[in-house]
């Protein structure tokens, strides 16, 4: 219960802290961005699907699992697209090892990013038309996804979050990629 609620807090600190960047452009003409696709989803318990298809993001069902080192396990459980040109991919991060994880090979390599325990590194690859899509940034450096990712105890799990250009509307599936992770094919809906 307290991962969601420290979830929620994230966003709408990310929220406040964008809120001055305006919807549709601001003063010098340049395209800013609305954080309300931002808002993330809990985990809802269902198995997830091994197949190689890419499972659909409606109804709540999970999307794919990603397995890592030490018994670091992410949940993807929704990925959506909305009327503002973003997806947002959403799941939970739980360490079923033994001693805390904090994920720093997740960020991003960029100098500027000021998040360094963050999923920043994360990307959607559309394979066939060959794109790469990077997490979105706000104009202070920070990136639109889970900061804050340290010391993940044993058994514990927290939601995490990334939002994305999104690719165009005829490409529904894509890859999601965590760095020094597997990656796992995931369908976008909306």
């Amino acid at each position: 219960m307290s991962s969601r609620i420290a979830g929620a807090a994230l966003v709408v600190v990310i929220s406040l802290a964008l809120a001055g960047c305006g919807g549709e452009g601001n003063d010098d003409g340049k395209k800013t961005i609305d954080l309300n696709a931002a808002r993330g989803s809990g985990a809802d318990g269902t198995a997830p699907k091994s197949s190689e298809e890419p499972a659909s993001s409606s109804g709540g069902a999970k999307l794919g699992e990603i397995k890592g080192p030490d018994g670091v396990v992410v949940t993807l459980t929704s990925a959506v697209r909305d009327k503002g040109g973003f997806v947002t991919v959403n799941g939970t991060v739980a360490n079923r090892g033994s001693k805390p994880y904090t994920p720093l090979t997740w960020r991003s390599k960029e100098t500027e990013m000021k998040s360094q325990s963050s999923v920043s590194g994360a990307s959607l690859i559309d394979s066939a038309g060959k794109k790469r899509y990077l997490v979105l940034r706000d104009t202070d450096g920070e990136c639109l996804c889970t900061t804050g990712l340290v010391n993940i105890r044993p058994g514990e799990s927290r939601p995490v979050f990334a939002q994305f250009p999104a690719p165009p509307a005829s490409v529904t599936d894509v890859d999601f990629q965590l760095p020094a992770m597997p990656s796992v094919r995931i369908r976008i809906s909306g």
